[in-house]
């Protein structure tokens, strides 16, 4: 299959150089490696060939921990690919590019038949065999984690400057527990928006940033959450259950189009994200003494 697929993006690649489009036959040539193959241009039109390395991928509870170790880095920014390795590479080359100082761990989560060598070589590269929805894919890099502060990013997130110092800063108080650049609000825990803060009842799961240690008390995503909505909110909650607060730093980073869900049809889109609602209403329906609202 993923020859097929391909061989279909070599030939929509020689089509773009022939019209000498080359942004274009760059992108494809990026995704047809990510895909495990490399293009050779041929006089009589070009060749596909399979990248060396043969890859071992793993089911996410056989992924080796390092929770258990004393922390190596001063941040763990976390990568999931579900799709779309691009958008990653793009934000993973990003957080590189400001990490100034700072000892930075960069974990990638491919669940999408990703060939590592995508990434750079700096990357912690997770090659699952599968995927196992949103949560159970989080859960797999959260394990190989060995950064003081661990920083969940979504592929559509760039940096355009230093992320790191802000969060340091903001999660230099043990009272706050998750911050971010995203924060949204409730008055009845049925629906949720966007707040400038700074203090919010929940960091959307673009970019939030918690100390290690939240691991050991809220535990770790819900694998129930195969899509990716409302997982960040009832996360948020447990974080903010432990007595911590929840706050908007101010980031450097744009946003650019989330592919998940503009690649799902509407009808689906919506059954996904009201069973994850439900899901969230189901443990911390009436809790709202953990909104800002306190009421």
């Amino acid at each position: 299959m993923s020859e097929q697929e391909a061989r279909k993006l070599a030939e929509e690649r020689a089509a773009a150089r022939a019209a000498r489009d080359f942004d274009t036959a760059d992108s494809l040539r990026d995704r047809i490696e990510a895909l495990g193959f490399e293009v050779v241009d041929a006089s009589d039109g070009f060749d596909l060939r399979p990248l060396a390395d043969e890859v071992r991928r793993i089911h996410p509870e056989r992924v080796e921990s390092l929770l258990e170790q004393d922390p190596g880095y001063d941040f763990s920014v976390q990568w999931v690919v579900q799709g779309w390795p691009e958008d990653v590479l793009r934000g993973v080359r990003s957080f590189e590019r400001f990490a100034g100082d700072h000892s930075v761990q960069q974990v990638v989560v491919d669940a999408a038949g990703t060939h590592p060598s995508f990434f750079p070589s700096s990357v912690d590269a997770v090659p699952l065999e599968d995927d196992f929805g949103w949560g159970a894919d989080r859960n797999a890099g959260l394990r190989r984690a060995n950064g003081r502060i661990i920083v969940v990013v979504d592929g559509s997130v760039e940096a355009k400057g230093n992320v790191y110092t802000p969060l340091k800063e903001a999660l230099s108080d043990p009272g706050v527990g998750v911050v971010g650049p995203f924060g949204i609000i409730t008055n009845d825990l049925r629906e949720f928006h966007e707040s400038d803060g700074p203090e919010v009842d929940a960091i959307e799961g673009y970019l939030m940033a918690f100390r290690r240690e939240i691991l050991e008390e809220a535990g770790m995503f819900d694998e129930k959450f195969k899509f990716y909505r409302s997982a960040d909110i009832e996360y948020s909650f447990r974080i903010k259950d432990r007595g911590y607060r929840a706050l908007v730093a101010p980031l450097p980073v744009v946003k650019h189009e989330h592919r998940m869900w503009h690649s799902t049809p509407e009808a689906e889109r919506a059954r996904l994200s009201k069973r994850n609602f439900y899901r969230f209403l189901e443990r911390w329906r009436g809790r709202m003494d953990l909104t800002v609202r306190g009421e």
